[in-house]
């Protein structure tokens, strides 16, 4: 749908996420954008899709968590989806050990999460000898074990979810490490690169490169001579293209400064021709990491 075709009274004012309401990512969505309405995904696939599609303006999109690492398919997914970064969130993760009203520490066996909160609180689960359920989202889980309501099932989610679905907590803090958070993008149909201004910029990309000795250590070498810092790098295989790497780079630096030009004419000159996509260009917010 072109952005001329699309009805936007009420796409407007959506920001879509995935998961249930209570959710960490829906969570995000008030944090950042109070004034948005969430709007609830099944999959990281549909949350993409309802921007693509013009039914929500934005997308939430959670990247990586400091005690998981990445989310998983969440970098096969970005590239592809045609949508650009405009913004990133960090978010604070409080996980609750929550059960049906009445239920006991002692008699749960299971719990249910997503799998990146089941990591976060694995050896609070182990000390515990509860069995960690895969869920697909952590408010999903604590949705289903309230319609359950057996009280030998618990959940791993957020103080919100519990509320939502009138739950008890268990264990408050239920994660093994303090200062646990998650990062987001905030994601559009269109790139909103604002104007340099001297502010700290961030920005996002992939790129595969040419086969050739000691590719990725030329291609990275012109953000080293230009000063340009870069603040992550992950490699992963492309489908279709498993003789070459794919690589996701965040670097520090507005794409119109003249170290960003530089840096960026030979990573290109390395990389075969196309295969450098910018996702955004965006102003950092590093000022929330490690707050609780």
């Amino acid at each position: 749908m072109k952005n001329g075709d699309r009805i936007v009274s009420d796409a407007a004012n959506k920001i879509a996420f995935q998961g249930s309401l209570g959710a960490y990512s829906h969570m995000a969505c008030l944090a950042v954008k109070p004034e948005m309405t969430p709007m609830p995904c099944r999959s990281f696939e549909d949350m993409l899709l309802a921007v693509q599609e013009g039914d929500a303006q934005l997308a939430m999109v959670p990247v990586e968590n400091s005690i998981a690492g990445r989310v998983a398919d969440i970098h096969h997914l970005l590239p592809e989806s045609g949508l650009y970064v405009i913004g990133e969130h960090f978010q604070p993760v409080n996980h609750q050990l929550l059960a049906p009203r009445g239920a006991r520490l002692e008699d749960l066996v299971e719990v249910h999460s997503h799998a990146q909160g089941l990591a976060q609180c694995r050896e609070r689960l182990r000390s515990l000898g509860l069995q960690p359920i895969v869920h697909p989202d952590t408010a999903g889980a604590a949705k289903d074990i309230a319609a359950r309501g057996d009280k030998r099932v618990g959940a791993i989610a957020s103080a919100l979810a519990g509320e939502i679905y009138d739950l008890d907590v268990l264990v408050a803090s239920a994660e093994d490490a303090e200062q646990n958070t998650t990062r987001f993008l905030i994601m559009a149909q269109d790139p909103q690169t604002p104007t340099p201004n001297g502010e700290p910029m961030l920005t996002t990309m992939v790129f595969r490169l040419r086969s050739v000795p000691a590719a990725l250590y030329k291609a990275l070498g012109g953000f080293a001579t230009n000063g340009v810092n870069i603040t992550k790098l992950e490699s992963y295989m492309r489908p279709g293209f498993a003789d070459h790497a794919q690589f996701y780079v965040d670097v520090e630096g507005h794409t119109e400064s003249p170290a960003m030009r530089h840096a960026m004419e030979e990573l290109r000159f390395y990389c075969e021709e196309g295969e450098v996509k910018i996702l955004g260009c965006y102003p950092a917010n590093r000022t929330q990491i490690g707050k609780t």
